[in-house]
């Protein structure tokens, strides 16, 4: 998209969303935590915001927001794609780090203003892993992982009703899904506290962050947790060993049945057994069509 009429912006609902990132304080503190050495730092992450609002996928595509009079709607002056190529080809580690301290702070500000649980609201955590695909073969980082697609494997942290992302962390693409999980929940939860939750704190997890290590440090800050485990033959026999009367129908798609029912799970022996509640569902297929092949 190119224009240069004086009068015309590139997208209208940019004004919404810089109001709201000034008002929210993130030109502040851009500048205040991230240090590359470059100058105008908040200027040019803003334009990359700004940008990938807009839809921008790539570098070149942020040069939409120099068409026109989007300036003026922005409220800075965008900078060129070639200069924040030249920005972004700087950062380190550490620098990826100070942009984590610029987003928990931006939570706060906006949990501050209305946006956050309320006094004493019970706050439940999502995490998860997600593939970020990428084509080009000399990505940084990027490599093959368990699903065979070229990319990075973020560990992102969400809020449950909302989708607000909480926390993330780029990670190459081969690494496992709970590589870094122990430090990476660490933080989030640190940044939830600095952003004033109040309520009970309950994270969630797939099968693959199962571990007495993550269960161990979430228990000892007082959080919650759900994580699924996995279908070893010693959770299928305990499974199996629930009687028939303890299983309670519930609500579910309109071609099948559920219930869901729930035992106590004990794993390792001696000193180092653990006992954990176990809560079960099951469903069945309900469609005439399919039954004949899965009855069951």
């Amino acid at each position: 998209m190119v224009f240069d009429h004086p009068n015309l912006v590139s997208d209208s609902g940019l004004l919404l969303m810089a109001t709201l990132a000034r008002r929210l304080g993130l030109p502040g503190l851009v500048s205040r935590w991230v240090h590359t050495g470059a100058a105008n730092p908040a200027a040019k992450v803003m334009t990359v915001v700004m940008g990938m609002i807009a839809g921008a996928t790539n570098i070149d595509a942020l040069d939409r927001l120099r068409s026109g009079a989007t300036r003026k709607v922005l409220g800075f002056a965008p900078l060129a794609p070639s200069t924040l190529g030249t920005f972004l080809r700087t950062f380190t580690f550490g620098h990826v780090r100070q942009l984590d301290a610029v987003c928990s702070r931006l939570l706060a500000n906006a949990w501050a203003a209305g946006a956050g649980p309320g006094e004493g609201e019970d706050l439940v955590v999502d995490l998860d892993s997600s593939v970020a695909e990428v084509y080009g073969k000399a990505k940084q980082g990027a490599s093959y992982g368990y699903t065979g697609v070229l990319g990075y494997h973020p560990l992102i942290a969400t809020r449950a009703g909302t989708g607000e992302i909480l926390g993330s962390r780029m990670r190459k693409g081969a690494a496992g899904s709970s590589r870094g999980v122990l430090r990476f929940i660490g933080e989030v939860l640190a940044t939830i506290g600095r952003a004033g939750v109040s309520g009970q704190v309950t994270v969630r997890a797939d099968s693959a962050f199962w571990s007495w290590k993550l269960i161990d440090k979430l228990t000892k800050a007082g959080v919650g947790w759900s994580i699924t485990v996995r279908l070893v033959t010693k959770v299928n026999n305990t499974i199996a060993a629930i009687p028939e009367e303890n299983w309670t129908t519930i609500d579910y798609t309109r071609s099948g049945h559920a219930q869901v029912a729930e035992t106590t799970y004990t794993t390792g022996t001696g000193k180092r057994a653990r006992t954990v509640r176990l809560v079960v569902r099951r469903t069945r297929l309900a469609d005439t069509a399919q039954a004949a092949m899965w009855p069951t």
